[in-house]
Order: structure tokens, then C-alpha cells, then sequence
């Protein structure tokens, strides 16, 4: 029953887009739609064929891939680990708040030209970029997460177990897990915006390369298949950490 349900949910959120584009191709075939600058879905979907068979899309989609997986991976890391000692010890999160508090609003856009200047136009300027937006999202998450742990279940454990640590990894990270995976997913989706950010402005690779590259050489329908080739990986790595978390939090109803 729960996996027809799914395949309804499935088939009825494809309505929407399929309605949308049948009216989008029929406005272009119309005239009512200048293609010069927006083109037509069949002429989008040509472009997206061309780009698979010649390479050129693979070839752009694993570079940004590449620098989403280290630049991520570093900023979630650093996030779990500080947001975790924030949310156990207040006198350190006090001593953090004000640094944060500073450096948190700035966008990751106005980080790019002041990383070129520090590491040089490089791979490590990009990671950096996608690590720092992936850091922010995955910190103030773990943080939360982890103070509005149920103060009984602390007290309980703490009767039970030994040890802080014990109660730390036993009961408190666990309970904080929603919160984490919260974080996770909302920092994969700044990662993506960081790397499409950084790559417009400097890099010969990449699929923000790629729409900057097409924008230059106006060529519309490159541009759209390089911003939906985006929301389609985006979408997918989502699935797969809410995958990961129905599987690994079985315990949590809301996963």
C-alpha cells in the first residue's frame, strides 16, 4: 500500500510540469514566445542530446561534482564537530556567538574574489567557497539539534551510564540526528550554489562554467540544459540523503 501511495505521489507531481512544458512548446510553435531568448522544450531537449553524445555535459557535470564532493564533505565535517561541542558546552558557544554572529550573513559570493587573491584561481578556492556555505547550514543545525534534546533524556541516561561520553554518543547524538540530517540536506543545497557561484567567475570546467561559457556564446538552450542539469542532480543527491535517513533513523516517524 505504501509503495502504490508513493507511485500516485510520483505520478501526480509529474502533472504539473508536463501541463507547463506542452503549454511552453505550444507558445514557442505560436510565435507568442521570443525562441532567441527563451527556446522551445524540443530545442532544449536537441541541445541536451548533442551535449550527452559529444561528452561535453559529462565532462562538466563531474567536475562540479568533484569539487561539491570535497568542498562538502570538509564544510560538514567542521560543522558537525563545532556545532556539536557549541551545543554541548554554552560557555563555548558564548565565546563563538559573536564571530558567528559576524561572519555568518556574508555570502558566499562575496567570499570568491577574496579566496582567489589568498589561494589563486585554482581548485582550492572553489572547495574552500563550497565548504564555507556547506559549514554555515551544518552548524547552526547540529547546534540546534543538539540543545533541544529532552533534558530527561540526559537525566536518565545519566543514572544509567558511566561515563559523558557514554551519555554523548549513546543518547545525545542520537536524539540530535534529525537535526544533523537537516543540516545535511539544506548544506548540499548550498554547496551546489556555491559551486555554480565560484565556477561562473573562475574556472574553465564545470557546469557553472558551462551556462557562463553558453551565456557568452548565446546560446540559450545551453544555458537551461546546464540550469535543469543542476535542479535534476540536486534533486537526486536530496533523495538520497532522505533515503539515507529513513534508513538509518527508523526509530524517527518523521523521517
Amino acid at each position: 500500500m505504501k509503495k502504490k501511495n508513493f507511485s500516485d505521489l510520483f505520478f501526480f507531481s509529474l502533472i504539473l510540469p508536463v501541463i507547463l512544458i506542452v503549454i511552453w512548446e505550444l507558445a514557442c510553435r505560436q510565435g507568442m514566445v521570443n525562441t532567441t531568448i527563451l527556446p522551445s522544450p524540443g530545442r532544449i531537449l536537441g541541445s541536451l542530446v548533442r551535449q550527452i553524445t559529444g561528452g561535453g555535459l559529462q565532462k562538466n557535470i563531474a567536475a562540479s561534482l568533484r569539487r561539491v564532493l570535497f568542498g562538502y564533505s570538509a564544510g560538514a565535517v567542521l560543522g558537525i564537530v563545532l556545532g556539536t561541542l557549541m551545543g554541548l558546552f554554552p560557555p563555548f558557544e558564548k565565546s563563538m556567538r559573536f564571530l558567528i554572529e559576524i561572519l555568518r550573513p556574508v555570502p558566499i559570493i562575496a567570499w570568491v574574489p577574496v579566496l582567489i587573491l589568498w589561494s589563486g584561481i585554482g581548485e582550492r578556492s572553489k572547495i574552500i567557497v563550497i565548504a564555507i556555505g556547506t559549514f554555515w547550514s551544518v552548524l547552526i543545525n547540529v547546534m540546534d539539534g543538539i540543545r533541544h534534546v529532552d533534558k530527561k533524556y540526559i537525566e536518565v541516561s545519566t543514572l544509567f551510564m558511566k561515563s559523558r561520553m557514554n551519555v554523548i554518543m549513546k543518547v545525545v547524538l542520537p536524539a540530535a540526528s534529525p537535526g544533523i540530517f537537516t543540516g545535511l540536506r539544506i548544506g548540499v543545497g548550498t554547496a551546489w550554489i556555491s559551486v555554480i557561484g565560484a565556477e561562473m567567475i573562475a574556472a574553465s570546467s564545470g557546469l557553472g562554467f558551462f551556462i557562463s561559457y553558453s551565456r557568452e556564446l548565446a546560446q540559450p538552450a545551453n544555458m537551461l540544459v546546464g540550469v535543469f542539469t543542476i535542479g535534476v542532480i540536486g534533486w537526486a543527491i536530496n533523495r538520497f540523503l532522505r533515503f539515507a535517513e529513513s534508513r538509518l533513523l527508523r526509530w524517527n516517524v518523521n523521517a
